[in-house]
């Protein structure tokens, strides 16, 4: 069943019709939100925020003592702003993502009072600003604003587009 599945996943991936879109932050938990962004020209090719690729994005490695596998895969995992304290190891996977996903916009999703992220956000959007990434912030409580959210990221997607021409 996994062989059948993976033959059938490069027909279903991208598209290739949206601006090509990383959003990275805090946990979102609300779909909505990522078919809005969607929805008004962009594709969302990676993310990186709590409980997205950055929970899932290593793998557990195959040695003899399971325990010590899983707590080493803990470790080694892209880190929370909150426990990259000494290692600064968040920003550049992020730069990396950017480079190969070959992203045109980063979209900066905070839930409100989530201050970790917040204090890493300007050191990523200067560092996404030199890679000529231009960055869209929206933070959001329990509920998505979802149109003041509709505005502000189709006011994105048009500065994306204007770019590429």
């Amino acid at each position: 069943m996994l062989e059948q599945l993976l033959q059938a996943l490069p027909a279903q991936g991208s598209n290739g019709t949206g601006i090509r879109v990383l959003t990275y932050g805090s946990e979102n938990d609300d779909p909505v939100l990522v078919k809005l962004i969607e929805e008004l020209g962009a594709e969302v090719v990676i993310d990186e925020q709590c409980a997205g690729t950055r929970y899932f994005w290593n793998e557990v490695p195959d040695v003899a003592d399971p325990v010590a596998a899983i707590a080493q895969r803990y470790i080694e995992r892209p880190p929370c702003p909150q426990k990259d304290l000494e290692g600064k190891k968040r920003l550049p996977h992020l730069t990396e993502l950017v480079d190969d996903y070959r992203v045109k916009g980063a979209i900066f999703l905070q839930q409100k009072f989530c201050d970790p992220h917040a204090y890493d956000a300007p050191a990523i959007e200067r560092a996404l600003g030199e890679k000529g990434i231009p960055t869209l912030s929206l933070e959001y409580d329990i509920v998505i604003p979802t149109g003041q959210f509709r505005t502000r990221i189709e006011a994105f997607m048009e500065m994306l587009t204007v770019e590429d021409l």
